[in-house]
C-alpha cells in the first residue's frame, strides 16, 4: 500500500471583534484550544477596548462532532495522523489570515500580539517558527512550546518577541510538575519571558488578560 497526498483547495474561516480603523493599536491573533470554535473562544477577549485592540480569531481546520453524531461541533488543530501536513496546512492558512488582516489596517505600526490557548500555543508557536511573520509579543496560555521544536534553528526567532506563559494555579489539565519542567527547558535555551500565574483553571481569565495587555 502506498500513501498518496495531494493539495485541494478548501474553505477555511476566521472571525474578527472590531474594526481595524486608524485608531487600533494592538492586533491580536487568538489560536483557540482543543474542542473548541474561533467564533466562541474570541468571546474571550471582548472586555479588551474595541477602539484599540483588533482580535483575529483562526479556527482549527478540523472540525467534528464532540460527542455522537449529533452533539455539538468543535474544531482542533491537527492530531498525530499525517501530522507532518496538518502542521503545513495550518501554517500555510494562518500566513494567509496574517496577510489578510494586516493588509486590512489602516495604521501599519500596531504591536502584533500572538496568543495560543492549550492546543493552540503548539500551533502559534510551530507557525511562528516557520513563517515570517512579525510578532511583537507571544502569549502562551495554558499550554506550552511543543516538544519537537528546533531551538538551534529557530531561538533567534523567539529572541525577537517578548513571550509570557500564563498558567491557572489550579489548571485540570497542567500539572506543578509539568510547569516546572517547561520553565526549566525555557531557562535551559536561554529564551526569555515573564511567568504570570492566576487564581483560576484551564481557562481565559478576563481579569489577568486585561493586566497582560496593559503591560504589552
Amino acid at each position: 500500500m502506498q500513501q498518496k497526498n495531494i493539495v485541494i483547495p478548501k474553505t477555511a474561516r476566521y472571525f474578527i471583534l472590531n474594526e481595524p480603523s486608524e485608531q487600533i493599536e494592538q492586533v491580536w491573533f487568538v489560536c483557540h484550544g482543543y474542542a473548541q470554535l474561533a467564533n466562541y473562544f474570541i468571546n474571550n477577549f471582548d472586555e479588551l477596548d474595541k477602539n484599540k485592540n483588533l482580535i483575529v480569531a483562526p479556527e482549527g481546520l478540523h472540525r467534528f462532532y464532540w460527542k455522537g453524531f449529533s452533539e455539538r461541533v468543535v474544531a482542533s488543530w491537527m492530531t498525530k495522523e499525517d501530522r507532518e501536513s496538518d502542521i503545513l496546512d495550518y501554517v500555510n492558512y494562518l500566513n494567509v489570515v496574517y496577510q489578510e488582516v494586516i493588509a486590512s489596517l489602516k495604521n501599519k505600526n500596531v504591536k502584533i500580539n500572538v496568543l495560543g490557548f492549550s492546543q493552540g500555543t503548539a500551533t502559534v508557536c510551530r507557525w511562528l517558527a516557520s513563517s515570517k511573520v512579525k510578532a511583537d509579543n507571544l502569549i502562551l496560555w495554558a499550554g506550552a512550546f511543543p516538544n519537537d521544536m528546533n531551538w538551534k534553528q529557530n531561538k533567534t526567532v523567539f529572541d525577537k518577541m517578548k513571550t509570557f506563559i500564563v498558567v491557572g494555579d489550579t489548571d485540570e489539565f497542567i500539572n506543578e510538575e509539568e510547569v516546572l519542567k517547561h520553565v526549566d527547558l525555557l531557562k535551559k535555551n536561554e529564551i526569555a519571558f515573564e511567568f504570570i500565574r492566576f487564581k483560576g483553571k484551564h481557562e481565559i481569565n478576563k481579569t489577568t488578560l486585561s493586566a497582560l495587555q496593559k503591560s504589552l
